[in-house]
């Protein structure tokens, strides 16, 4: 399966990353990527960026050593009602937006509620990607999940990192049950390196083994070309990518 980009990359701004942007989109272009998402850790999150760091966004090149650059965030889901810890006037400023549970920023719950909470984030309409949903520490319902996610045109991310048994530890299982989910439901995923260094950018390896063991096809897979991503950004409401980013 070949991939083209990235979907979770985090620099220094996450407060616990160890990369600039810089940093990340030359290792990108060294790896033959042609986007990734910078997508920092929401306010929320302890050590977390100011919401100004998000509105300013704009002022990053959209092109830099020949990759894409999507202006992102990976929000935090911070209550029972799935609302998110960056308001509508920073939200409007980016091309994508992750959003994730993080135990820093709300409590686990039953598999019933964090479901339920996990449902009510993707149909606020204000989030594109839920990151890490196989995480244990939160344990949902999948096929709920994946039948919300095909239903409000929101991806599942298959997290790379959560696959290594380090990070996130006891998540493979739960993120063959998703895909294997959005598979047989015909909808579509990504795939997201998680890097807080930029070594990893573009590390998706157990993403796409992990997405072929669960029967999903390539066009089912949104990182394997351009054209998906600006399909999928344009199936949102978001700007789609611009003309000379697809050649």
């Amino acid at each position: 399966m070949k991939l083209v980009a990235d979907f979770h990359v985090h620099t220094i701004a996450s407060g616990h990353a160890y990369s600039t942007v810089l940093e990340n989109a030359r290792a990108a272009s060294q790896r033959g990527l042609q986007l990734i998402a910078i997508t920092d850790h929401g306010p929320a999150m302890p050590g977390g960026p100011h919401p100004f760091h998000f509105s300013n966004l704009r002022s990053l090149p959209e092109t830099i050593f020949g990759v894409r650059v999507l202006r992102g965030a990976e929000v935090n889901i911070i209550d029972a009602d799935g609302n998110i810890d960056l308001r509508d006037r920073y939200l409007k400023h980016l091309d994508i937006v992750l959003a994730g549970f993080h135990r820093d920023c709300i409590q686990p719950g039953s598999v019933e509620e964090n479901t339920g909470v996990m449902i009510r984030t993707m149909a606020s309409g204000l989030v594109d990607i839920i990151v890490h949903p196989g995480n244990p520490v939160f344990p949902i319902d999948p096929r709920q999940v994946a039948k919300a996610a095909f239903e409000h045109n929101v991806l599942l991310e298959i997290n790379n990192v959560s696959l290594g048994g380090v990070i996130r530890r006891g998540s493979k299982d739960n993120c063959l049950a998703l895909a294997s989910n959005i598979a047989l439901l015909g909808g579509k995923v990504c795939f997201g390196s998680d890097s807080h260094f930029c070594n990893s950018v573009g590390e998706l390896t157990g993403a796409a083994r992990l997405a072929a063991q669960a029967g999903l096809r390539p066009d089912q897979v949104v990182n394997t070309s351009l054209e998906a991503i600006d399909r999928f950004l344009i199936s949102r409401g978001r700007r789609g990518l611009p003309p000379s980013a697809q050649e």
